[in-house]
């Protein structure tokens, strides 16, 4: 039986991405046709085995929308003690990130093209993930379209719902509004408490998530960005 509970069995039917019809190279479409055997997961509805996935236990660390993947890669690369599982809907940088995995020959790597919040719903168990990482979700800036946004109370309480016990959720964002919406959300939720020190809301860029292209341009024309990193602290299912 799919596990979950009455606060996430309607959660949301706007979806927080659009699929964009974005061209694939030949090296990424050869990417996914050749490499996904070895590194996809499919979005089948079944409950995922962490350990039989990768072949060893390890904490298993999701990051949700990986774009183009490079973070991911590089995290990987310099954590290799740990599982990672990338969620991504566009196909070009899942068959870009299978074509980087596979040259850096990582093992420590799997990937899906689905919706996440139908994969934590129905394929992730609870008590599972050590930390999820959402990293520049889209801010859908415009008023009439924020109602797109991700993070809202029952995501939140999803993730939570997945987290073991002390895990983490982190996320960065360098829209000023949407970081101060995704606070005051974080601090008013049940079973989370801020990591950041007490005299700040936010952390400072930890040195496990590297800086983007897209991030160190913003930085030069003026930029900001928030990090923002929750514990869950309690259970309160």
């Amino acid at each position: 039986m799919i596990q979950g509970n009455k606060e996430v069995e309607h959660l949301r039917t706007i979806k927080s991405f659009v699929i964009r019809s974005g061209r694939m190279t030949l090296g990424q479409e050869k990417a996914f046709q050749d490499l996904w055997v070895l590194y996809g997961v499919e979005a089948d509805e079944q409950l995922i085995d962490f350990n039989k996935l990768f072949s060893r236990p390890a904490q298993v660390i999701l990051e949700i929308g990986f774009g183009m993947g490079d973070s991911l890669l590089e995290i990987a690369k310099h954590h290799p003690e740990n599982n990672y599982l990338g969620i991504e809907v566009h196909k070009p940088g899942v068959g870009r990130l299978l074509a980087n995995i596979h040259e850096h020959s990582l093992t420590n790597i799997k990937l899906m093209k689905f919706d996440a919040v139908e994969v934590l719903k129905k394929q992730i168990k609870d008590n599972s993930l050590s930390a999820v990482y959402l990293f520049f979700p889209d801010p859908w800036h415009k008023t009439r379209h924020q109602k797109r946004r991700i993070v809202k109370d029952e995501f939140i309480q999803l993730i939570r719902q997945k987290l073991v016990m002390n895990g983490h959720f982190h996320i960065a964002t360098d829209w000023e509004h949407y970081a101060r919406q995704i606070l005051k959300s974080m601090q008013y939720a049940s079973g989370f408490i801020n990591c950041a020190n007490p005299n700040d809301d936010y952390i400072p860029r930890p040195d496990y998530r590297p800086k983007t292209k897209f991030e160190r341009r913003g930085e030069r024309l003026g930029h900001d960005v928030w990090d923002i990193l929750f514990q869950k602290n309690n259970d309160i299912s």
